[in-house]
């Protein structure tokens, strides 16, 4: 076993880590607006200045796991008028496709118990271009691509600074940090490396009035005191560094035209001490906030070496140490990795690969948000809330959230968001399975949950429906924990089945509007995939029946059935359980079939497709005949059961017996579970193998869904014939779009109209390698469509996966399709061997869009390169 794996045993090595967010600022938790105007409230603009309420936000930042002390970095160029010690992006309101970090960044590597951790961030020699990327940006239509800093021309003459930022662990609370700035121009440059130490603020809020302090000790040294914190060292190798000392307070006069305060030393007194020599650090050398202040020259072409090390042990020479346990460290995570990468068969597949598991782990965060405590507002912190108007999250009074979450992306998405999640710790399993159980089962805990059953979406719109992935996840990380570690982990799926069946119940109560197994949810996190919000609520009673919500219910029950058969084998009363949610699966199928006398159902004969359906109030119906993904999820709705797990359980197939026997309308409507495959597996799925092939001829038409990087989010036949759908007079034109959205539904930055997403790619390979468990080579299709070319579902399955793989590895000409074609990118020796993981791809030529470093559910690109395991 690696040493690593060793580590993981004890959770103590987890008690520091990345926590910290890299965008605090901009958050619905850190608005006290009276009208919701989370953007406007707290602002990258005064964000140096301002005291946050729930968490904080630095670059490469790390804290303990309540974040009561945080440690990040700063720099300065010399030439900004600010400190660089946050990232920078565009609001929602300023970008012309919603909010976008304006910075170059990467992670490079990561350890589970993040004993070792490296990030590069690319800082510009000359001023931040941030006028010129507001300005043009702001200009930009929504019709243009984003303007980006690489755009600029800010990095064109290699004018910028690689600055290497590495931690790791001496021990549990023995941290080392090593910052490495690369020079990359041809003239030397000045540069000012400022490590910041500081405390949340949880003292003005009026519930506790205990503050830690940071004191001066002496050269090269500052004390760290706190109650609460094992650290008491925060040292830096160079002695002449300068000490600086300020408070994590708001600067009130600066805001808000307060009165100065006597001996007061805001959060930004370091910021304007450095960049305009202002008397605002603390002559008495102590408070919640400091910094070593080091100037450098660094020669053109060359680098400086900067270490510092945080620790519970006054050290006479804390650096006596510091290479030979960066060395050890890193030789453990090449260890870790290289057991883990053993069937990875190339060395680009490898980086990539350890690369996303580096995203996954580096966008750990400490997610804080009380909503009751919110609402109200604190003792000493009013909540100005306009009750009357609109206050967001009011039905979610008891919701809770103190705890270290995988986040999408800690700048774009620096918050939870549940169908995310369940992605995300897919790939988690295979590094991590503990913390990718904790993770699926914290989203079910009373302090999570809704007590109706519902599962908090995610902070903007906590009441919003996800698609109800929890139960897929659950099952795929169970069984990749049971491969892993040669036992199955009965307790985490009991705990989490008796959960999920709440939510479940909700589903049912509150999604199905007639009581006709036929689900809405709106946009269901496909925000405009549709023709019109989804969200919305029609008049006069009209509401739309929805193909995907259907579906995902259908996989909801198969997923629950599946669950409660693999807990029936150990104790007999899921067996009852596994009966239940197999006949719901039954209704549901029939209903998608069926919806009623005269009206249409959601499969379309002409077409070969699922639809959705528009429920008028004259007792008519409307097919929406647009074809998007929310046809191809009814291929998720899919299990495949051994027969020896059936002969296990007489009671479950007494009762199929009797359901074929009594209730044929219901066992002819899907693949017949009691006809046994290959191997005397049997099938049970929406799709019976001829509405599946039609389905298929479809999704892999290239004029269609099928892309030379995976499968678009809608068919590519409306770019040049759009979509249009009149209902009452109102006219809804849909146009394919591949990459950034033309509308501004859902603020912009989210477009489900042609783009590739690997969330509902990764369904789709996973879908395809079951229905071949199942036929075999008995079924083959034409791959792609149109091209004469049989292939079984395995050989389909594998393509689109390559297919996927290949938007981040290098093809034949040194290219990697998600830097879209940009040749700096591509091939300087500074940037080609790095990766982000966007958000989705561009529909044509895969080239990252969205949030640039969503590794959260693009991080499922990890698990299809180890495709053996689970």
């Amino acid at each position: 076993m690696s040493v690593e794996k060793q580590r993981l045993k004890d959770k103590n090595w987890l008690n520091w880590g990345p926590y910290v967010s890299n965008r605090q600022w901009g958050n619905v938790r850190e608005d006290y607006s009276p009208n919701g105007n989370a953007w406007h409230f707290a602002n990258h603009s005064n964000a140096e200045s301002y005291a946050y309420r729930w968490g904080e936000e630095g670059i490469a930042g790390i804290s303990d796991t309540k974040q009561l002390l945080c440690f990040a970095l700063s720099f300065w160029n010399k030439n900004d008028d600010r400190i660089k010690e946050r990232f920078f992006g565009l609001s929602n309101p300023q970008g012309n496709h919603g909010e976008d970090i304006k910075e170059i960044f990467y992670y490079l590597d990561n350890t589970p118990t993040h004993s070792y951790m490296k990030m590069v961030y690319k800082y510009p020699i000359n001023k931040f271009p941030y006028e010129d990327l507001l300005a043009e940006n702001g200009r930009r239509s929504k019709k243009e691509p984003e303007y980006e800093i690489i755009d600029t021309g800010i990095f064109d003459k290699d004018e910028y600074f690689d600055i290497f930022i590495e931690y790791c662990k001496g021990d549990i609370n023995d941290i080392l940090v090593k910052v490495t700035v690369c020079n990359r121009s041809q003239k030397d440059a000045p540069i000012v490396v400022m490590p910041t130490a500081w405390y949340r603020n949880n003292w003005k809020w009026g519930y506790n009035e205990y503050k830690g302090q940071l004191e001066d000790s002496h050269e090269g040294c500052i004390n760290i005191n706190h109650n609460s914190i094992a650290l008491k060292k925060f040292y830096s190798k160079n002695k002449n560094a300068e000490r600086a000392f300020c408070d994590n307070e708001t600067n009130n006069p600066k805001l808000y035209g307060s009165p100065e305060t006597e001996n007061a030393y805001y959060k930004d007194g370091i910021n304007d001490y450095v960049i305009h020599q202002k008397n605002t650090i603390n002559p008495e050398r102590k408070g919640s906030k400091a910094s070593f202040i080091i100037e450098a020259e660094v020669k053109a072409g060359q680098s400086e070496v900067f270490e510092f090390r945080l620790t519970q042990n006054e050290l006479d020479d804390p650096f006596y140490d510091f290479e030979s346990i960066f060395n050890a460290r890193i030789s453990e995570a090449n260890e870790f990795y290289g057991d883990i990468q053993q069937d990875v068969p190339n060395e680009d597949e490898r980086n990539v690969q350890r690369q996303a598991f580096a995203g996954l782990l580096w966008n750990k965060q400490f997610y804080h948000y009380n909503v009751g405590k919110w609402l109200k507002g604190d003792p000493n912190h009013e909540a100005p809330r306009d009750f009357n108007n609109f206050v967001r999250n009011t039905e979610w009074e008891h919701l809770h959230n103190k705890d270290i979450i995988s986040m999408p992306d800690k700048w774009e998405y620096p918050w939870y968001a549940t169908w995310d999640l369940a992605f995300h710790c897919v790939p988690y399993a295979i590094i991590d399975a503990d913390f990718a159980k904790n993770q699926l089962l914290l989203l079910t805990k009373e302090w999570y949950m809704h007590p109706n059953g519902q599962m908090p979406a995610y902070e903007w719109n906590l009441s919003d429906v996800n698609p109800p992935v929890h139960a897929w996840s659950c099952f795929r990380v169970f069984k990749i924990d049971e491969k892993t570690n040669g036992k199955p982990d009965l307790l985490f799926l009991e705990k989490v089945f008796q959960k999920l069946l709440l939510n479940f119940t909700w589903w049912v109560n509150r999604k199905d509007k007639n009581g006709k197994n036929i689900f809405g949810g709106g946009f269901l996190g496909l925000d405009n995939i549709g023709a019109f919000d989804r969200n919305m609520t029609l008049k006069d009673g009209e509401h739309l029946e929805q193909a995907d919500g259907t579906s995902w219910m259908a996989m909801y029950a198969l997923n629950m059935m599946r669950i409660a058969m693999e807990l029936a084998q150990y104790y007999q009363v899921y067996e009852d359980m596994a009966i239940k949610f197999f006949e719901h699966y039954l209704y549901i199928a029939e209903a998608m079939e069926n919806m009623g006398e005269d009206k249409e159902g959601l499969w379309n004969e002409e077409d070969g497709f699922f639809y959705d359906v528009l429920q008028l109030a004259n007792g008519e119906s409307v097919t929406l005949r647009l074809r998007s993904i929310v046809g191809l999820i009814p291929l998720f709705a899919v299990e495949i059961i051994d027969h020896h797990l059936l002969e296990k359980m007489p009671n479950f197939r007494e009762r199929m017996d009797w359901v074929l026997k009594n209730k044929p309308e219901l066992a002819n409507l899907v693949s017949h579970w009691d006809e046994e495959g290959s191997g005397r597996k049997h099938l049970m799925s929406i799709l019976r193998r001829t509405r599946l092939k039609k389905v298929l001829t479809r999704m892999l038409d290239e004029k269609e869904f099928l892309s030379s990087y995976g499968i678009r989010a809608m068919s590519k036949v409306y770019e040049e014939n759009p979509f249009v759908f009149t209902v009452h007079g109102n006219k809804n034109v849909v146009y394919y779009t591949p990459a950034e959205s033309d509308s501004r539904m859902f603020g912009g930055n989210s477009n489900w109209r042609g783009p590739i997403w690997f969330p509902i790619n990764f369904l789709i390979v996973e879908s395809l390698q079951r229905f071949h468990f199942y036929y075999g080579n008995s079924l083959k299709v034409e791959f792609p469509t149109g091209s004469g070319e049989q292939k079984n579902l395995d050989e389909v399955a594998h393509n689109i996966s390559n297919r996927l793989c290949s938007i981040f590895l290098k093809d034949e000409s040194g290219q990697r399709a998600f830097n879209g074609g940009n040749y700096k990118f591509n091939y300087d020796p500074h940037f080609k061997d790095y990766i982000t993981f966007f958000e989705y791809f561009h529909g044509d030529n895969g080239r990252g869009v969205g949030a640039s470093h969503q590794t959260g559910w693009t991080a499922t690109v990890a698990k299809l390169m180890k495709p053996r395991l689970g």
